[in-house]
C-alpha cells in the first residue's frame, strides 16, 4: 500500500462519502486510489466550487466536506472556497497535490508553500513529509474540523511521498464532548435575565451547528424573550412566532433596530462576530451582553460582556430552561415590530410591475417552498431582500454566506445541499454577476441528475455595488456588463430554461420547475430601483 492508497483508507474510515474536486498531475496517485474506494469523486469545473460544494456539504451534515485540487493554480482556485467554508465555521477538509520534495528547495514548475498559502485561511495545516504520519495527520484534520468552532483544515501532499510504501492503519476516531456551564455560571445568568426588563435574544450561526433550535424554543416560551436573528441563524425560532422579530443585518436602521434600542440586556447566542458587527446594533457599547456560545466571544468595545455562559449551547439552554422562573412580559412592541415587517412582504404580492420587484419575486418563492426545502442565496443586493424578507420555519432552510461571503458559492452550494437532502426541493438564488462566476456547474449538476432550481435575478449590473455607490455618492462607477442569452446558455448544458416577461409568470414557473423534478433554470429581470427607496424608508424610520 502506498501513501496515497492510506490516506484514501483513513479517508474512508472517517465516514467520508465525497470528494468534490479536479484532477491533476500532482495529485495522480490519489485518483487512482479512489478508483478501488467505496468514496465517489465528484468532478467539478472550477476548484473553487469544489470547495464550495464541499463546504455546503459540512454546513448540513456536521461532518466535514472533502475538497481535492492539484498544486499551484488549482491550489489557489481551492482557496477561495476553503477561506469561505473557514469564516463560515463550515468543516471542510482540503486535500492539494504539491511538488515532490525533491524540489521544494528551487523555484520550480506550479510551486508555492501552500502550507504557508493557506495558513491563514484555516484552523490547522501541515505538509506530509513521511507516510506513517497520515493516520494522524487524517485523523486530527477531522478533529480540528468539526472541534468548535468548526471550520477548515488543510493537507498538502508532495507528489513523492503519495507513491511510497507505508505499512500503517487508520487511528481509532473519538467523538467529541463539550463541557457545561457550571451551577454558578447558570444561576447567575438567571438572575441576569430575571432582573432586565427589556431582554433581547440575538441567535446566530452556532445554534444551528449545535442543533439547539429546540432547547432555544423551550427557553423562549418559559422566559417570553424575543428573538433577532443574524443572516446565518435564520429558522432559530419559527418566523410564525409571535416573539420572532425576524432577521436584523442590514447595515443601518431597519425595523429590528428598535428591538436593539429598547433593550437592556443582549443575549447573544451562537453568535459569530462576522454575522453582524456590533457596532451596528450596540453603537455605544452601552448594553451588556451575556454572551451563550463554545468559546469566549472576540475582544470588541461594542460587545461588552457581561457574562461567558459557555459549552455545549443545547445543554447550556436546557439548563436555563429548568432554572429559570416563567415570565410574563409586555411585548406589545415586538407585535408591532412584527406587523411593520411582514407588512413589507405582503406589499407587493399582487403586483403588476416588471421588471419584477424584489418583494414580489420572494414572496412568490416562498409561497411555492415548503418549511424544510433549502433556498441557498449567492452574494449581492438580492442577498440583503433575502436576508430581510424571506423568512424562515427551520435552520438551515435558507442558506446565506455571511463571513468571506464570496460571490459564485449558491450554484455549486445547491448541488451539494441536494446531494445531502435529495427528498427537499433546492433553490440557488444568484445575480447575473454571481451566477457567471460559477456557470460551468451547470454541467456538473446536470451530470449528476440533481435536479436544483436556479433562480436568477437580472439587472445587468452588481446592484449591490451600486446600491452602496448610490448611497453614498448619489452616482454608480463602473457596475454594468454585458449577459449572454441565459435561456440558450442553460439548454445547452442541458437545463430546462424559462424566461420571466411578465411579473404573473414567476410563480406559475416555480410551480413548473418543481414539478418537472429536473434541473432548471428560471431568468427574471429585476427592478432594483426599489434599492434605494428602501434605503430612503430606513432612512426616515423612527422607532
Amino acid at each position: 500500500m502506498n501513501v496515497a492508497q492510506l490516506v484514501v483508507k483513513c479517508l474512508e474510515h472517517e465516514g467520508v462519502e465525497y470528494i468534490f474536486g479536479v484532477p491533476g498531475e500532482e495529485n495522480l496517485d490519489i485518483m487512482d486510489a479512489l478508483l478501488d474506494s467505496s468514496i465517489q469523486f465528484i468532478v467539478t469545473r472550477h476548484e473553487a466550487s469544489a470547495a464550495f460544494m464541499a463546504g455546503m456539504y459540512g454546513r448540513l451534515t456536521g461532518k466535514p466536506g472533502v475538497c481535492l485540487s492539484t498544486l499551484g493554480p488549482g491550489a489557489t482556485n481551492l482557496l477561495t472556497g476553503v477561506a469561505n467554508a473557514n469564516m463560515d465555521h463550515c468543516p471542510l477538509v482540503a486535500i492539494t497535490g504539491q511538488a515532490g520534495l525533491n524540489r521544494q528547495h528551487k523555484e520550480s514548475h506550479q510551486y508555492y508553500d501552500l502550507v504557508s498559502v493557506f495558513k491563514p485561511v484555516t484552523k490547522w495545516n501541515v505538509q506530509i513529509k513521511k507516510g506513517e504520519v497520515v493516520p494522524e495527520v487524517v485523523r486530527k484534520a477531522f478533529r480540528v474540523a468539526t472541534q468548535e468552532k468548526m471550520g477548515a483544515a488543510h493537507i498538502d501532499l508532495p507528489e513523492d511521498v503519495a507513491a511510497t510504501e507505508v505499512g500503517e492503519s487508520p487511528l481509532n476516531l473519538m467523538n467529541h464532548t463539550l463541557s457545561e456551564a457550571s451551577e454558578r455560571v447558570i444561576q447567575q445568568a438567571v438572575r441576569l435575565i430575571e432582573k432586565a426588563k427589556r431582554p433581547l435574544i440575538l441567535a446566530g450561526n452556532g445554534i444551528a451547528r449545535s442543533r439547539a433550535e429546540d432547547n432555544l424554543r423551550a427557553f423562549v416560551k418559559k422566559t417570553s424573550i424575543p428573538v433577532v436573528h443574524t443572516f446565518m441563524g435564520k429558522g432559530a425560532l419559527p418566523y410564525t412566532d409571535d416573539l420572532s422579530l425576524l432577521t436584523a443585518g442590514l447595515v443601518g436602521k431597519d425595523y429590528i433596530t428598535c428591538g436593539f434600542t429598547k433593550a437592556d440586556v443582549i443575549i447573544a447566542i451562537g453568535f459569530d462576530m462576522a454575522e453582524y458587527p456590533p457596532r451596528s446594533w450596540n453603537p455605544d457599547g452601552a448594553v451588556p451582553i451575556i454572551h451563550i456560545d463554545t468559546q469566549e466571544a472576540e475582544t470588541d468595545a461594542n460587545y461588552p460582556v457581561e457574562l461567558n455562559v459557555l459549552g455545549n449551547i443545547a445543554e447550556n439552554l436546557k439548563e436555563l430552561s429548568v432554572k429559570a422562573g416563567c415570565t410574563h412580559r409586555n411585548n406589545d412592541w415586538v407585535a408591532d415590530v412584527r406587523k411593520a415587517a411582514l407588512a413589507e412582504l405582503a406589499e407587493y404580492r399582487e403586483s403588476d410591475s416588471f421588471p419584477v420587484k424584489p418583494q414580489k419575486i420572494i414572496s412568490d418563492v416562498r409561497s411555492v417552498l415548503g418549511k424544510e426545502d433549502i433556498l441557498i442565496s449567492d452574494v449581492g443586493a438580492h442577498k440583503m431582500w433575502l436576508a430581510r424578507l424571506y423568512h424562515t420555519y427551520q435552520p438551515n432552510t435558507c442558506l446565506i454566506s455571511n463571513g468571506l461571503a464570496s460571490m459564485g458559492v449558491s450554484v455549486p452550494g445547491a448541488i451539494a445541499a441536494k446531494m445531502v437532502h435529495p427528498d427537499r426541493k433546492v433553490v440557488a438564488v444568484c445575480g447575473d454577476g454571481s451566477f457567471q462566476m460559477s456557470s460551468a456547474e451547470l454541467e456538473t449538476a446536470r451530470r449528476l441528475g440533481v435536479p436544483i432550481i436556479i433562480l436568477l435575478w437580472r439587472d445587468g449590473g452588481y446592484g449591490l455595488i451600486e446600491w452602496k455607490q448610490l448611497k453614498k455618492f448619489k452616482r454608480s462607477s463602473n457596475i454594468k456588463f454585458g449577459n449572454p442569452d441565459f435561456i440558450q446558455l442553460a439548454k445547452s448544458y442541458g437545463f430546462e430554461a424559462i424566461k420571466i416577461t411578465e411579473a404573473n409568470q414567476l410563480k406559475p414557473a416555480m410551480e413548473k420547475a418543481i414539478s418537472m423534478n429536473k434541473p432548471v433554470l428560471i431568468d427574471c429581470p429585476v427592478d432594483y430601483s426599489e434599492n434605494m427607496k428602501l434605503t430612503e424608508k430606513l432612512g426616515d424610520l423612527p422607532c
